[in-house]
C-alpha cells in the first residue's frame, strides 16, 4: 500500500513535470531553466534533480510513458497477426488509450502541445530521433522473439520496424505542420498513413497516367 510519503513524492514529481512542460510549450525549451521549473512549484533546484536527470529527461517523461504502453500492446497482440498488423494495431490502441496512459501525470492537451514543441525544437528533435533509434531496436527484437526468428540473422524484424518508424515520423511531421492539433487528428493520420504502406511500396503510382 502506498504510504503518505510516497504519495507526497509523486505529487511533487507530477507538479514538476507539469510545470516543466507548461514552460517548455509556452516560452520555449531553450529559454526555460531548471530554476524556473523549481520556482513554479515552490521547491529547490536540488529537489528537481531528485526526480529528473535534467530538462531533457523531463521533456521526454510522458513520451516514455506512452512508449512503454505501446511496447506492452505489441507484446499483447494475438500471435496470428502479421508483424506489421501487430504494430499497426498496437499504435492505434495506444492512441485510443492515451488519456488513461498519460493523464495520471499531465493533461492530454499538454502532452500533444509538447509533441509539437519537440518537433519544432532542434535540440529536442535530435534527442527524439536518437531515442527513437534505440526504441526501434527494442521493437525489432520484440518482433523477432514474437515470430521466433534471430534478429541478427534475419533482416525482416529490423526492416519492418524501419518502415513502421518511417511512417510514424511522416505522421508526426504532417500533424505538427497541419492545422488540426487534436488527438483524433493524429490518430486518424496514423491509421491513414499506415494503410498506405502496402500501396506505396508495391503499387503502381502512375496508374491512369502516360508513362
Amino acid at each position: 500500500m502506498e504510504t503518505l510519503r510516497e504519495r507526497k513524492k509523486q505529487r511533487t514529481r507530477d507538479a514538476l513535470l507539469r510545470a516543466a512542460l507548461e514552460l517548455f510549450t509556452t516560452q520555449g525549451y531553450e529559454r526555460t531553466t531548471v530554476d524556473e521549473i523549481a520556482e513554479a512549484v515552490g521547491v529547490s533546484q536540488r529537489t528537481f534533480f531528485r526526480y529528473f536527470a535534467g530538462k531533457e529527461d523531463a521533456a521526454f517523461t510522458v513520451q516514455d510513458m506512452s512508449e512503454r504502453h505501446f511496447l506492452a500492446c505489441v507484446r499483447a497482440r494475438p500471435a496470428h497477426e502479421a508483424p506489421m498488423e501487430a504494430l499497426r494495431q498496437a499504435v492505434l490502441e495506444g492512441w485510443d488509450a492515451i488519456r488513461e496512459t498519460v493523464e495520471s501525470a499531465v493533461p492530454v492537451e499538454l502532452y500533444l502541445r509538447m509533441y509539437r514543441t519537440i518537433e519544432s525544437t532542434p535540440a529536442l528533435l535530435a534527442a527524439h530521433l536518437r531515442r527513437s533509434a534505440t526504441t526501434e531496436e527494442t521493437i525489432a527484437r520484440l518482433l523477432a522473439d514474437r515470430e521466433g526468428v534471430d534478429v541478427d540473422a534475419d533482416p525482416r524484424p529490423r526492416l519492418a520496424v524501419a518502415v513502421f518508424g518511417g511512417v510514424i515520423r511522416v505522421t508526426e511531421r504532417q500533424w505538427c505542420t497541419g492545422e488540426d492539433f487534436s488527438l483524433e487528428s493524429i490518430r486518424q493520420l496514423t491509421a491513414s498513413y499506415l494503410d498506405e504502406v502496402g500501396p506505396a511500396l508495391t503499387g503502381n503510382w502512375r496508374t491512369g497516367r502516360d508513362r
